[in-house]
């Protein structure tokens, strides 16, 4: 089986690499030639673990291949997925162009049945466009009768594990419409389904639904437990003790409960923006989505405050350590990640910034630039330091020399905004230690 997938960002790289991994002949169409380029080389442009390796090794064994133009190829494939990006409008609302210029391109082309799926996040109501501009651009060329299928794919990809995610799915959802394309998407998905990975078909609006469904449920788990430890602190309670008894309910479970310095990222913040632009677009209030998105914005600017207290406003002049830059930990995304808030704020108050990052500091650059020393190590961002803050719980910085920092620091402070260190054992070291929801 042959299939191209237009988009090598994230989510169209692990996708195409993937499928190759298990024998399909896949093409990975961008129009960025510097990337295409960089890919045939070897050279990753995202920071993924393993995906270097697999990328490498398929390439060589002539499964996946890389070009800039999809109608050169599209007679040779069978599927066509486009997973270009979605970037957010200033209203919040999914930027569709890259998605209909795959769909005018494949109208303008098309000669055979194919079956094109959506697998970038998308809309409600996305897939029956991209059919109506395949169509429209068809009915142009006299071949109105032409045959082809959409389809909605969703991915459920986590940055950091992405490859396993995608080779051992939780589900794989599908939007269709017509038995064919499920007979497609059924031999597709075979090597997968061998190991009884679950395929959910559904009508297409459903499918793409459950992908914003299911990331504003995650992000509205994660403001509701900051909510929570931000009154913890206010009332005397543990936000730790907390999580440990209601994630013992069968009910809620001990996942996305852990409360710290909000949530960033390429999917959370933009798709919940998305959906409470959709809502409000069909006469709808997301009143919920709305109250999570203002607590996480609220929270990116947590340690701030924190140390804003702790210094009683005085922070002219001040040497802030920063321990991870990256939203979250295995990646380098740089994505409405709150260390980027923090840093804005420290600056505005006069502050100098030591950050270290075991791979997001580069990333960081095209953000911040300069603004802000790099260090060689979590050690190194120490140095003569007035606080360390722990913004990104990479695991390098669960279990440092603590007797080594305490040496390196002007003054013994850890600001824990992941809640990943034993309080009491800093506290015994002489270390002055403050978390999120807990005195």
């Amino acid at each position: 089986m042959k299939i191209a997938i237009v988009g090598t960002g994230y989510v169209g790289l692990v996708t195409g690499t993937c499928f190759a991994e298990m024998g399909i002949d896949v093409h990975c169409i961008d129009v960025d030639t510097n990337k295409i380029k960089n890919l045939e080389n070897g050279i990753i442009p995202i920071y993924e673990p393993g995906l270097d390796e697999m990328v490498i090794r398929n390439y060589k064994a002539g499964r996946l291949r890389f070009s800039t133009d999809l109608s050169v190829i599209l007679d040779d494939v069978d599927v066509v997925f486009s997973a270009v990006g979605t970037p957010p409008d200033e209203d919040g609302s999914a930027d569709l162009k890259y998605v209909l210029e795959v769909a005018r391109t494949i109208g303008r082309t098309l000669k055979k049945y194919m079956l094109v799926v959506t697998k970038s996040t998308v809309p409600v109501g996305t897939a029956q466009l991209v059919k109506q501009t395949i169509q429209e651009e068809l009915n142009k060329r006299g071949l109105s009768d032409l045959a082809f299928d959409v389809a909605s794919n969703p991915e459920f990809l986590k940055e950091g594990t992405a490859i396993v995610d995608f080779m051992q799915p939780d589900r794989v959802v599908v939007g269709i419409e017509s038995d064919r394309a499920k007979e497609v998407m059924d031999r597709l998905y075979k090597p997968f389904t061998i190991n009884n990975y679950r395929m959910i078909y559904t009508d297409i609006p459903s499918a793409e639904m459950i992908k914003y469904a299911a990331n504003a449920m995650l992000a509205t788990r994660i403001s509701f437990m900051n909510d929570i430890a931000n009154l913890c602190e206010i009332v005397g309670a543990d936000i730790n003790m907390v999580r440990s008894g209601i994630g013992s309910d069968n009910r809620i479970g001990k996942k996305f409960l852990y409360a710290g310095c909000g949530y960033g990222g390429s999917c959370f913040p933009k798709d919940v923006k998305a959906l409470i632009k959709t809502a409000n677009d069909n006469g709808y209030n997301m009143q919920v989505l709305k109250a999570v998105e203002a607590v996480n914005e609220y929270q990116k600017g947590i340690l701030f405050e924190k140390l804003f207290e702790y210094y009683n406003g005085d922070l002219e002049g001040k040497t802030i350590a920063l321990w991870g830059l990256s939203f979250k930990p295995k990646t380098d995304d740089m994505r409405e990640a709150p260390s980027l808030i923090l840093i804005n704020k420290l600056l505005d108050a006069g502050v100098k910034v030591r950050a270290y990052d075991p791979v997001a500091m580069e990333e960081t650059k095209k953000h911040i630039g300069n603004n802000i020393e790099y260090a060689k190590d979590l050690y190194d961002a120490t140095l003569e330091a007035d606080a360390v803050l722990l913004v990104t719980e990479w695991n390098e910085f669960r279990l440092p020399s603590w007797s080594v920092i305490q040496k390196l620091m002007k003054k013994s402070i850890v600001i824990d905004g992941r809640n990943i260190y034993n309080g009491k054992e800093l506290r015994d070291m002489g270390f002055e230690y403050i978390s999120i929801g807990s005195k």
